[in-house]
């Protein structure tokens, strides 16, 4: 399996020098945000983005200085200078999407941004 498709639905985007791992929000892992929806949490950018933080303090630290966020309300996107920790932390991520446990555990020290 190529790497675009590992990612998917998460999309990988080129640009002078940098790149960036995006996501249109509200198709992917709803029910993620669903648990706290009472907090305020609605699956937006913002949310994903918080959720992102947390997975890379904890899972992948080494990369936490490579890799910054930019998200809006109805996209997630993380970008870097540095591709090799982009698609590490993309791979990561998206598998850790996958692992309903790990992801609601992580999900559990977002903070509503």
């Amino acid at each position: 399996m190529n790497f675009k498709e590992q990612i998917k639905p998460f999309f990988w985007v080129e640009n002078k020098g940098s790149v960036s791992l995006c996501l249109n929000v509200g198709t992917y892992k709803n029910e993620i945000f669903e648990a706290r929806y009472d907090e305020g949490f609605e699956g937006n950018g913002y949310d994903w983005a918080s959720l992102a933080i947390v997975f890379l303090e904890e899972q992948m630290p080494q990369l936490a200085n490579d890799i910054e966020f930019d998200p809006e309300a109805d996209m997630f996107c993380a970008y870097s200078d540095n591709a090799d920790a982009l698609r590490q932390f993309a791979i990561s991520f998206k598998e850790a999407c996958e692992d309903d446990e790990l992801i609601a555990d992580l999900f559990s020290r977002a903070d509503l941004d």
